[in-house]
Parts: C-alpha cells; structure tokens; sequence
C-alpha cells in the first residue's frame, strides 16, 4: 500500500485554489512568474483559469471576450507536496486550497478534470454568445428594415442566434425574426 501512494505522490494531479473572486488573472499570472523564477516546472505543470470564449453583441458589433465558469478558481496541475502546496497558498490573493475537513489539499477526480478541460476546447471550436437577452426584455431595432421599431422578444432561439420580437406596425403586433446583431436592450 505504501508504495502506491508513494508512485501517486509523483504523479501529477489537479487541483482547485480559491482566491479572491476577479483576482484569478492576478493569481495565474504571479504563479507562472514564480514557477519559473524558482526553477519549479517540474512540480508544477500548468496553472488555468477555467474560463472559455465567448462572443458579446455591443452595438451590433460581435466581440470575443473570455468568461470564467468558475468564478474565484484557479486550477493547477502539480505533483503536490508540504513545499508546492505552501508556496501556492502563500501567493496573494490566494485564499486556501480546496480540501477536505482536515485543510488538506483533495485532488480533482478524473471525471471533472475531463469536463472541465472539454469545456475550454469545445469553446474554441463552437460560437458561444453572452447573451443579455431574456423572453420579455424591451428591445429597439437597430438594423435592418426595422430600423427604430421597439417591441418585446417573444421568443430566443440561440442555436439561430436569432429572436423574435413583437412589434406594433399600424397598430397590430408583429412577430419579426431578427439576429442579435440587429436589436439592443431599450433602457
């Protein structure tokens, strides 16, 4: 038994740090400096934000942004010992590893470090949108034919990226399909 923990203490394995929430590039940055400054890649694999990309509509205009999933984490791949783990806990912002009862650092499971890591790849490959947007949210055209006709959203289809807004035109509610590009929240 000894010698499997003793061939798992070399392996390395994920682990979340809870810091100080919009903090995490803070986090990550200073942690690959002092990676690197203290000759430590060798028990310290990588440092991630678990974040994936996504595309925000700001006056009709697509913008890529990048949003954290887990606000207040960052992982880290490590093979974790009493140095690694106090050196990670003395960065600043750092509030403590995630552990058990104990305060002892808990590696991830498999099964989480798989979705997580596939959630980051699948967002380089698939459009995602921030969307403001909510069924009943007022809404102004700001392209189009409809240009500076207002109405509610009735419906969202986000696959489409498209919505359908009710509009009054002489007098009656319409519906209109429009991108998202094309309208913008009234205020």
């Amino acid at each position: 038994m000894a010698t499997t923990e003793n061939s798992q203490s070399f392996t390395p394995r994920w682990y979340a740090i809870r810091t100080i929430t919009g903090h995490e590039k803070r986090v990550k940055n200073f942690l690959e400096t002092e990676i690197a400054e203290n000759h430590l890649e060798h028990k310290i694999r990588q440092v991630l934000i678990p974040e994936e990309k996504v595309f925000e509509l700001k006056a009709g205009k697509k913008k890529v942004k990048y949003k954290n999933f887990f606000p207040g984490y960052v992982l880290v791949e490590a093979i974790l010992d009493k140095e690694i783990q106090n050196f990670i806990s003395r960065a600043p912002s750092v509030l403590k590893m995630v552990g058990d009862q104990k305060n002892e650092a808990v590696a991830l499971r498999d099964d989480e470090v798989k979705r997580i890591l596939g959630r980051i790849s699948e967002s380089d490959t698939k459009e995602k949108i921030d969307m403001q947007f909510e069924k009943g949210d007022f809404v102004k055209v700001i392209s189009g034919p409809f240009v500076n006709f207002n109405g509610t959203i009735d419906e969202i289809n986000l696959e489409r990226m498209k919505v359908k807004v009710m509009v009054s035109i002489f007098g009656r509610k319409t519906p209109i399909e429009l991108d998202f590009a094309q309208i913008e929240k009234e205020k």
